[in-house]
C-alpha cells in the first residue's frame, strides 16, 4: 500500500472490521449520552433506515450533525413535511435520449441507490408521495435541467431518481433559486458502461434552508461526475455518498463555494469503494467571507476488504478572504486491505495571499479587481471540470455576480 508523501491516512487497518449489531443502533448510538456507548469511529459502521421513526431526536452531539446549526434547520429535521413538489418542479431536456417521468413512492426503481443515514434525510423519505425519475438512454448526450424557484418558505420534501441506462451518455442540473424551506433525497444509478454528470446548483435566496442527501451506484466500468455548486442560501448542506459496487467503476466528486457573511454551506462526502480496481477522486474548494461565514467539508473514504487495486485521492481547500470566517475540514480514510493501487488526501485552509494581491496590483490592477480575479480563479479549476462549456460559462457568470455582489 502506498500513500503520498504529503498525506496521512487517518485509519489504516490491515483486515476486515467487524461489523456491528445494527439492529437498534440509532442516534443514541452516536451520541455521548444515554447507554454509556463511545461514538462511532468509523465511517461504515453508521446507521441507516428509510423510516424517520427508526432515528433518535437529534441532538446535535451525532457525528452527522455536530457542525451544523440544528436550530435553522429543526423544522425539517422533526417538522411535518409538504410532500407536493411536482407542482412547483420545472424540467427541460435537450436530446432524444432522456425519459423524464413523475411515479408514486411505491415505483420498483426507488430506493435503489441508497439508504438515509440520518434523521433529516429519512423525515423526507417517509413524507414524499411522488418522485421525478430522469432516464438517461442512448450514447448521444443528452441534457436535462430540473428547475425550483418558487417553494417559498413551507417546509417540504422531494425525492429525485437519475437513471443512467448501460452506455448511455448525459447530464443532469438541478437548479435551485429562490426561497426554500426542503429537505430531499437524490438517488443516482449507473448501469454498465454509462457516463453520467450531475450537477447541483445552489443559488437559494439569503435565508434558504435546504438539505439534501445525494446517493450514487455506480454500475460496471460505469463512470460518474458530481459537481455540487453552493454560492447562495442561509444554510445549504449537501452530502454525496458514492457506492462503488463493481468492478471498474469511476467517481469524481466535485464542489465549489462561497459562503458570505452569516452563511453555513456544509457537504459531507462518502465514498465507498466495494469492488477491485475501482477509482475516486475527491476535490472541494471554496471561499468565506463576512462574520459567521462557516462551511463544513468532511470526506469519508472507505476501501473495504473486496475492493483491491483501488485507486483514490480527496482534497479540499478553503480560501479565508477576512477575519470571523471559519472553515471545518475533515478528512478521514479507511483502508481494510493492502492491496491498493494507492489512497490519499489533502487539506489545507489560508488567508488571501499578499503577495499575489501585490503583483496585480503593481501592473496596474485596482485592489477590488484584483481580488475577484484571484478567487475567480481559484474557483473556476473546479467549474472547469464539468466538461459542458455552455455550463461551465453560466456558472462562471453566476461566480462573478457573487463576488461582484459581495464587493458592492
Amino acid at each position: 500500500m502506498s500513500v503520498p508523501t504529503e498525506t496521512v491516512p487517518a485509519t489504516v487497518t490491515t483486515g476486515p472490521v467487524a461489523a456491528p449489531d445494527h439492529s437498534r443502533l440509532g442516534s443514541k448510538q452516536h451520541s455521548d449520552g444515554g447507554w454509556g456507548l463511545v461514538p462511532l469511529q468509523v465511517r461504515s459502521a453508521r446507521f441507516a433506515s428509510f423510516d424517520v421513526v427508526d432515528f433518535e431526536p437529534v441532538t446535535g452531539q451525532e457525528a452527522e450533525w455536530k457542525h451544523t446549526p440544528i436550530a435553522r434547520v429543526q423544522a425539517l429535521i422533526d417538522g411535518a413535511l409538504e410532500a407536493d413538489i411536482e407542482p412547483l418542479t420545472g424540467v427541460t431536456a435537450f436530446g432524444d435520449s432522456s425519459l423524464i417521468e413523475w411515479v408514486p413512492r411505491g415505483d420498483v426503481r426507488i430506493g435503489r441507490a441508497g439508504k438515509p443515514e440520518e434523521r433529516a434525510s429519512a423525515n423526507a423519505w417517509s413524507t414524499f408521495e411522488s418522485a421525478l425519475v430522469i432516464t438517461i438512454t442512448g450514447e448521444q448526450a443528452s441534457e436535462v435541467t430540473v428547475t425550483r424557484s418558487a417553494l417559498g418558505t413551507t417546509a417540504r420534501a422531494a425525492h429525485t431518481v437519475i437513471h443512467a441506462t448501460h452506455h448511455s451518455v448525459g447530464t443532469v442540473v438541478l437548479q435551485n433559486s429562490g426561497d426554500a424551506l426542503l429537505s430531499e433525497n437524490v438517488e443516482i444509478v449507473l448501469d454498465e458502461g454509462a457516463q453520467l454528470t450531475v450537477v447541483t446548483v445552489q443559488q437559494w435566496d439569503a435565508t434558504g434552508i435546504h438539505l439534501a442527501s445525494h446517493f450514487s451506484e455506480i454500475g460496471r466500468d460505469a463512470r460518474l461526475k458530481h459537481v455540487v455548486v453552493s454560492l447562495g442560501g442561509s444554510v445549504v448542506r449537501v452530502n454525496p455518498s458514492t457506492h462503488l459496487s463493481s468492478e471498474g467503476g469511476d467517481v469524481e466528486l466535485y464542489g465549489v463555494y462561497f459562503a458570505d457573511t452569516g452563511q453555513h454551506l456544509e457537504q459531507q462526502v462518502f465514498v465507498n469503494h466495494d469492488a477491485p480496481n475501482t477509482k475516486s477522486r475527491v476535490s472541494y474548494k471554496g471561499a468565506l467571507q463576512g462574520v459567521g461565514a462557516h462551511t463544513v467539508w468532511i470526506g469519508d473514504v472507505l476501501i473495504r476488504p473486496t475492493a483491491s487495486g483501488t485507486d483514490s485521492y480527496e482534497q479540499n481547500r478553503n480560501l479565508l478572504l477576512t477575519d470571523g470566517a471559519r472553515a471545518d475540514s475533515i478528512p478521514n480514510l479507511e483502508i481494510e486491505t493492502g492491496e491498493i493501487a494507492g489512497a490519499g488526501h489533502a487539506s489545507a485552509s489560508g488567508r488571501f495571499d499578499d503577495e499575489q494581491l501585490f503583483y496585480l496590483q503593481a501592473r496596474g490592477i485596482r485592489e477590488d479587481e484584483a481580488r475577484r480575479l484571484v478567487v475567480r480563479g481559484f474557483l473556476s479549476e473546479i467549474v472547469q471540470k464539468i466538461g459542458s462549456p455552455e455550463l461551465e460559462e453560466r456558472l462562471q457568470k453566476a461566480i462573478e455576480a457573487e463576488l461582484t455582489h459581495t464587493d458592492g
